[in-house]
């Protein structure tokens, strides 16, 4: 998959790899919005709800058809959660709360087929193999020798397994879930505590001494000031929340201050066109 190839060069070099998650809310058109934003990628998350299959199915074909990189997050590592979002034609996997080697094994049966794996393709995602040939062989160069693996480091038990993790054949880059892992280690939400600082140092240095990167989620500035490039900046629908709060916090604001109407530079008001 195309899409795949080109996330896998972006994330081998140093510059700014930038991505957007998808949580709360999803539908097929946020992808022509992260395009349009200049994102490099877009994770559709599934851990926590279980957005409509067709339209996820759907933003991955988009994604193959303008070679832009779609990955999906699966409710857990387990076999058949992760067989069932391959189902749904992703170029690579987020996969959450991965603990140990075991756990990657169970994940790779999931993602490949026979002989390597367990998998038994299928869905709406992958009907497009099928405009080639579903040859083993097409199998392998259209979906699995490029398909991306990110496995999240979420607990204290992921952390202290975290060089075998970074080292596996199946690991593309190592990720983190910086607020579970936050809980696991007793310092729930405290972002700036040392041991999360020195987690995500130990995680980064993991993935450096395997030859790989590690994706982080942050603001951009932050997380690049820290030494990472390999970012997902936000999630879609609390960036929208937190940019309408300070709108209104910011037009009160101008309100208190100022009964006179708020003129432009070209002597009318700024309006946006609707």
């Amino acid at each position: 998959m195309k899409s795949a190839f080109i996330l896998r060069e972006k994330i081998s070099g140093s510059d700014p790899v930038l991505g957007l998650l998808a949580t709360f809310h999803f539908w097929p058109g946020l992808v022509d919005i992260a395009i349009e934003s200049g994102f490099d990628f877009l994770i559709i998350d599934l851990e926590h709800l279980t957005h409509n299959q067709e339209s996820v199915a759907d933003a991955c074909a988009i994604g193959r058809r303008t070679d832009f990189p779609i990955l999906i997050r699966p409710p857990s590592a387990e076999f058949t959660q992760v067989r069932l979002a391959m189902d749904l034609g992703p170029c690579g996997l987020l996969v959450p709360y991965v603990e140990s080697t075991e756990t990657l094994d169970e994940v790779r049966d999931a993602v490949y087929m026979k002989p390597r794996g367990r998998r038994r393709p299928g869905g709406p995602g992958n009907s497009w193999v099928k405009h080639v040939d579903y040859n083993y062989s097409t199998w392998l160069r259209e979906v699995e020798d490029q398909l991306i693996i990110l496995p999240q480091i979420e607990s204290k038990q992921g952390l202290a397994n975290v060089d075998a993790i970074a080292a596996d054949p199946l690991t593309t880059a190592l990720a983190i879930g910086p607020y579970d892992l936050s809980a696991d280690l007793g310092i729930c939400w405290e972002p700036d505590h040392p041991l999360l600082v020195q987690a995500f140092a130990d995680i980064k240095q993991a993935a450096a001494k395997a030859g790989k990167n590690m994706w982080a989620i942050g603001d951009g500035a932050t997380m690049m000031n820290r030494g990472f490039n390999f970012i997902c900046l936000t999630e879609a629908t609390s960036q929208l929340q937190a940019t309408l709060t300070q709108m209104v916090k910011d037009s009160r604001k101008m309100g208190s201050t100022s009964k006179d109407t708020a003129v432009g530079n070209d002597g009318g008001t700024d309006e946006i066109p609707i």
